[in-house]
């Protein structure tokens, strides 16, 4: 042995790495290093293909390309600074539209030496007010402002100010914010047909009863399933919320493709796209880009055949979807009597009519909801416990919201449905009868999505805005849609016309309006790497805060 130690301290650092390298044993080590990797990759193109099919894969391996591409372009001197020069171009552009520094107008950047008198608030709160788009008042504006009419804001208002210094993180204090809660939430529970061992929570919107469901899900995956890399699987068309949730609790997201006909997510590839790390799935009830309401039934049983969490996002149809058949019209299973949901949202601030900043998060079990709730047994001002993502919270919405569903009533939300829907089946009627647009799915709501295989469809919505309509663009693929609300009632004919004249319009010139939203979403769509947008999108937002 000793022999054998002198032998090899005589060799050289290139003999004997030689001589590691050449090892039968490295060889295997080799061997077995690559198989690993080629299966794991594989699999994962597998998984890929199987779930997204060959065209978007293709499409998936061109974005990282064309982003690695760009990405080198970047690096260069005059790449880097051509790309620099038109992104500082377009973001002025932006701050220059909403946030213009017009001269004679007061500027507020700091505290006042002495507060402002009644009179002179009262003088720069009108001021503020007319800087408004008045176009919502005239049915114009797609969604955004879900108005219950001058009577029902007045009463609410008045609730409102009632409980404006409420604050439901001190229940003991505001007892009777407290019970108006709880009662929202058993409404509302009542409403989409949940068991009785179900229980919810009300939050500040949308967004934030999705992130509610999906922090619950991935707890409830660890503690309940071990996962510690979750994953959700959705439709492409789910809303935005589910990326920013993704983003914000480091859950995998996984997106499903919707069928090109029916715009439902495709319940085939979504089961395919389940794994021992998945969490939940989700489908909406409808969605927000094309007012489609997924395969809930069949959802529903993937989910409760692989034991994961089955969430419905009933925001957008909140209270429309639930009294759509009372109101006469066809509709489709989508709440908790059907075996697998899990979750719901639900927006009371859309057509609830209740004050901007309401929603609830509805579970099939307390017991799933307590993984929403959040804990500090320790911290040295107290034991600490907040059902959601806010401790301190405006209990005036909470009054706000209340009294909107007590004003209302089974009866209220049943004829506001008969004229919304009706208003959204009228204009799809409408939409369908022009050349050149077609009608995305079949829409059973209050939402139409409409593209065009023969003109730029972002020409014609702004157009469209020409005439005062504020519509909705959307991509992948290219479309415009309108969200029906009661103040849209009475202008569904008139939004034909105006539709039709831009439809003839843009065939006459097609080239005008290239410089606006059709410039944008056009941009947009022929950029590989998207990191570009996202500094357009945020030279946008912190044009908000440009004073």
């Amino acid at each position: 042995m000793s022999a054998e130690i002198k032998t090899f301290s005589k060799l050289s650092i290139s003999q004997i790495i030689l001589m590691f390298i050449n090892s039968p044993h490295l060889t295997l080590l080799k061997n077995i290093i690559f198989v690993f990797v080629i299966y794991r990759y594989g699999r994962i193109l597998l998984n890929k293909l199987a779930v997204q099919g060959f065209r978007r894969t293709l499409d998936d391996l061109y974005k990282i390309v064309g982003s690695k591409i760009i990405e080198v372009v970047r690096s260069t001197p005059s790449g880097k600074a051509k790309i620099q020069g038109d992104l500082d171009k377009v973001i002025k552009g932006i701050e220059e539209k909403f946030a213009p520094k017009e001269e004679g107008i007061p500027r507020y950047i700091n505290l006042p030496d002495i507060g402002f008198d009644n009179q002179k608030l009262r003088e720069e709160l009108k001021r503020y007010e007319g800087n408004q788009d008045a176009n919502w008042e005239n049915g114009r504006v797609s969604g955004t402002v879900y108005h219950g009419g001058r009577e029902h804001s007045k009463i609410i208002s008045e609730a409102y100010a009632m409980f404006s210094n409420t604050n439901p993180l001190h229940p003991a204090v505001f007892p009777g914010v407290r019970k108006m809660e709880a009662e929202i939430v058993s409404m509302v529970l009542k409403l989409y047909n949940a068991p009785s061992s179900s229980a919810g929570t009300t939050t500040s919107g949308g967004t934030e009863s999705i992130l509610m469901a999906c922090k619950a899900y991935r707890d409830w995956g660890k503690n309940e399933k071990g996962i510690t890399e979750p994953e959700m699987v959705v439709p492409d068309t789910i809303h935005a919320a589910f990326d920013k949730a993704a983003d914000y609790f480091n859950i995998k997201i996984v997106h499903v493709p919707i069928d090109p006909v029916t715009c439902r997510v495709d319940t085939v590839a979504m089961s395919r796209a389940i794994n021992k790390n998945t969490i939940m799935i989700a489908g909406s009830a409808p969605n927000f880009p094309h007012g489609i309401i997924d395969d809930i039934p069949s959802l529903a049983a993937i989910a409760k055949k692989y034991n994961i969490g089955m969430h419905v996002d009933c925001c957008l149809g909140s209270f429309l979807v639930p009294f759509l058949e009372a109101a006469g019209f066809p509709a489709q299973p989508f709440d908790f009597r059907i075996p697998g949901v899990t979750s719901i949202s639900c927006d009371t601030h859309k057509y609830g009519f209740a004050p901007k900043g309401s929603s609830v998060i509805m579970y099939r079990t307390k017991a799933l909801r307590k993984y929403q709730y959040f804990f500090a047994p320790e911290w040295t001002g107290g034991i600490y416990a907040s059902p959601a993502m806010a401790g301190s919270r405006p209990g005036a919405l909470i009054a706000g919201c209340w009294t909107a569903l007590m004003r209302l009533g089974k009866y209220g939300y049943i004829d506001a449905t008969k004229k919304i829907v009706g208003c959204t089946k009228k204009i799809e009627a409408g939409v369908r009868k022009i050349d050149d647009l077609f009608v995305f799915g079949k829409p059973l709501v209050s939402v139409i999505a409409f593209g065009s295989n023969t003109l730029n469809i972002y020409n014609i919505g702004d157009r469209m805005n020409e005439r005062g309509w504020s519509l909705c663009s959307l991509q992948n693929p290219p479309a415009i849609h309108i969200a029906c609300t009661l103040l849209t009632v009475p202008h569904a004919e008139q939004f034909i016309k105006d539709l039709q004249d831009c439809v003839n319009e843009t065939k006459s010139d097609p080239n005008k309006n290239s410089e606006g939203t059709a410039a944008i979403y056009g941009m947009a769509a022929s950029l590989p790497d998207k990191s570009i947008v996202n500094e357009v999108a945020c030279g946008f937002l912190d044009a908000l805060y440009s004073v």
